[in-house]
């Protein structure tokens, strides 16, 4: 079986080299890219990586924008965050950005492969088969798990991977309370997540993306101090 390809995009020649040899120690096959308008351009080509390493201070252009730019055009590949702005602002924005997770600069190398396998993980879990099903209805409308495409009264809107991944991950256990813990867990790791706001935020726009009545949800409900429940 052939290594799994990771991108790292990194302008420091000598910390993108210590990556690349440590990953590639790991088993996996590691390409190097130092510039952001390159990144962008090679992370729009085939093949796509199954992670991507990602410096937000790059010239050409910075990590977030990156990351942004693709996941307006529905590119869903996973994005790990390395900076040295690791403070709770920086945090949060990258991680609704849609970026699968966020580590601070200087980090220790053995953490750093623990969340590279951490996502890959989580990547093997989406992509696998759902107890839930392909596709989930709620009332008038229909969530596409692998399509991230949400269908209401006929029409198409595309959905963010982490705002499909939080419904599959409470589909596949209906009528149940998931605790938030879980839910960060299951959708970005628990570590990666210094906050519940985010989460919080994504429950609120999935709500006035799929239910009739946003301020009296029929099937996305806020269990108080606990988590979330889905009443299909």
């Amino acid at each position: 079986m052939s290594a799994e390809k990771l991108v790292v995009v990194e302008d420091e020649e000598h910390l993108a080299e210590v990556i690349s040899e440590n990953l590639e120690l790991e088993g996996y096959s590691v390409e190097v890219v130092t510039d952001g308008l390159a990144a962008l351009a090679r992370l729009r080509r085939e093949p796509v990586p199954a992670l991507v390493l990602l410096d937000v201070m790059l010239p050409g252009m910075d990590g977030f924008t990156i990351c942004d730019t693709l996941r307006k055009e529905g590119r869903n590949v996973p994005i790990l965050f390395l900076t040295a702005r690791s403070g709770l602002d920086d945090r949060v924005r990258g991680l609704e950005l849609g970026g699968d997770d966020f580590l601070g600069k200087p980090f220790d190398l053995r953490e750093l492969m623990l969340r590279v396998r951490a996502i890959l993980k989580r990547s093997t879990w989406y992509a696998g088969p759902s107890p839930a099903g392909e596709v989930l209805t709620l009332g008038s409308a229909r969530v596409d798990f692998k399509s991230f495409v949400a269908t209401v009264d006929g029409r198409d809107i595309q959905l963010s991977q982490k705002e499909t991944m939080i419904l599959r991950c409470l589909a596949e256990r209906p009528g149940e309370v998931i605790a938030r813990a879980e839910i960060l867990d299951r959708v970005w790791g628990y570590d990666a997540f210094p906050t519940e706001r985010t989460i919080d935020n994504f429950i609120v726009r999935l709500r006035r993306l799929l239910e009739p009545d946003p301020q009296a949800p029929r099937y996305i409900h806020t269990v108080r101090g606990t988590g979330y429940r889905l009443t299909p």
